[in-house]
């Protein structure tokens, strides 16, 4: 039995947040779930943008550092999975360990992780979308594909103030805004709402409609890696490390592989998903480390292999499009080619946002469990056996800011909170083997807490290398928690009653 429902049981009334939850879920579900997550906007967006800007043919070794950062972290999530269980996500691995006030920051960090990077990615896919609309005749006028705000970064603060009219913008601390003219990105905030549909009439038929997009984007990466194999230039890679290891621009923007590693880590983003389903796995004991472990592993093989065949067939600086891979083919004449990976783009991104939006909802579900959030969001619908309720607010919210805010900069923020998540479970794994060194553990990390320690030095290196600007705004997100912590969550707790 897990530790997190020996406390339950011990302490608290019967958990409202799990017991309706149907065991459904594979570890053949879980690997297909974490595939589903990771590959999406890393290997089709974000691959070209770090080659083009910030590490050149290098950026294989970015995704070689986010990636073993990531294994550390993979290794104790399995851990946690394994024995913890009957909670999921780092947040109820961090209440296990360190307590509710280390699991409410940590909560709350994940809420802004997965919320957003639903909402980032539903733009991108808004684009992909209108790009297959405009190739078979069917184009979607600018001001429906758009919000009405367009924001440039702090750091291109002084570019804008040259560039835009006089009180068009608001300088402000989350950047600089002016109105566009532009309605709603309405593929952006249809396409949430499609998933809200599919997640509200069950867990089973999310992980089907799941299992088949994977296929899809699968076969698509497949093709590219085919074709590009014929098409290898060596040359292209003559400057494999233009950036060097890490350096700083006078304009404050960094390069190098550590700065890639900092920003191709959103490709790995997702991953720990897979936790979130323990409740819904038939044996999460041996599911959960085998569809972490397994999904991670496959992935990142595929992203150096995509990376490295990226790099060859055309120049670096010739990549940072919206959509990397397709230019690519396109640049080298397959053109079949290019719109079978646009095709599969989309598919892609789907599954992405699926992923995420189900472990939103599952987060949300097991803190209001926990009564650290209004019990609204702790339901589960008798028929369907999903949170209704909780999955149809996220739906909503997450449709408005996908199709009214543009999120550049606030897409940042996946990234720093998605490190500090690592970062706190890896100490949860040192924790729980001091204070309950005799729990059963299916399955446990090797080496001691050599590996775990590794696991929280090297993502808590690679939130240093991210923009300050970045770091400042997840500092202003974790106060605002704190503020709902101390005025409503501490008072209304299981461990209050």
């Amino acid at each position: 039995m897990g530790l997190m429902k020996q406390l339950t049981r011990k302490k608290f009334p019967t958990d409202l947040t799990t017991k309706d939850l149907t065991k459904c879920l594979t570890a053949w579900d879980l690997t297909l779930m974490g595939i589903g997550a990771i590959i999406g906007t890393g290997i089709f967006v974000l691959t070209g943008h770090a080659a083009a800007t910030q590490a050149g043919p290098a950026v294989i070794l970015s995704f070689v550092v986010a990636g073993i950062a990531c294994a550390f972290a993979a290794l104790a999530y399995a851990e946690l999975a394994a024995s913890v269980g009957g909670c999921g996500s780092a947040y109820g691995y961090s209440y296990a360990a360190f307590g509710e006030f280390i699991a409410w920051i940590i909560g709350w960090d994940l809420i802004l992780e997965y919320a957003v990077s639903v909402e980032a990615v539903a733009n991108g896919w808004s684009g992909y979308f209108k790009d297959a609309l405009k190739s078979i005749g069917l184009g979607i006028p600018e001001m429906f594909t758009k919000g009405p705000l367009a924001m440039l970064s702090l750091d291109k603060l002084t570019d804008a103030q040259k560039l835009l009219p006089e009180n068009s913008c608001d300088f402000s601390f989350f950047g600089c805004y002016h109105v566009t003219g532009n309605i709603m990105n309405v593929p952006a905030a249809g396409i949430i709402l499609i998933l809200m549909g599919l997640l509200i009439t069950g867990v089973k038929q999310s992980a089907r409609l799941n299992a088949g997009m994977v296929f899809i984007k699968l076969l698509t990466i497949t093709v590219f890696i085919g074709v590009a194999l014929f098409h290898i230039n060596p040359g292209n890679w003559s400057d494999f490390m233009p950036f060097g290891w890490f350096s700083t621009a006078a304009d404050g923007t960094t390069h190098g592989i550590f700065a890639g590693a900092s920003v191709v880590f959103f490709a790995y983003v997702g991953f720990d998903a897979v936790s979130t389903a323990v409740e819904e796995s038939k044996n999460p004991q041996r599911d959960a480390p085998i569809g972490i472990i397994g999904s991670l592993v496959f992935c990142t093989v595929i992203y150096i292999i995509v990376s490295g065949l990226l790099t060859l067939i055309v120049p670096y600086k010739q990549l940072n499009g919206s959509s990397p891979v397709a230019d690519a083919l396109a640049l080298i004449g397959v053109d079949w080619a290019s719109g079978l990976v646009a095709t599969g783009v989309i598919a892609g991104l789907t599954t992405v946002m699926l992923v995420l939006y189900y472990g939103l909802t599952r987060i949300l579900l097991s803190m209001a469990g926990d009564g650290l959030l209004p019990k609204f969001f702790s339901k589960v619908d008798k028929k369907s056996h999903t949170p209704v309720k909780n999955t149809v607010i996220c739906g909503i919210v997450m449709a408005v800011m996908a199709g009214m805010i543009p999120l550049d900069v606030l897409a940042e923020l996946v990234n720093i909170g998605t490190l500090a998540a690592f970062v706190l479970v890896c100490g949860g794994v040192i924790m729980l083997r001091k204070t309950k060194p005799k729990m059963a553990r299916p399955f446990k990390m090797p080496f001691g807490i050599v590996l775990p320690v590794m696991g929280i030095f090297s993502c808590g290196a690679l939130i240093l290398f991210l923009p300050m600007v970045t770091q400042l705004r997840f500092i202003v997100w974790l106060a605002v928690g704190l503020l709902i912590y101390f005025t409503y969550s501490m008072k209304n707790s299981r461990l209050a009653e």
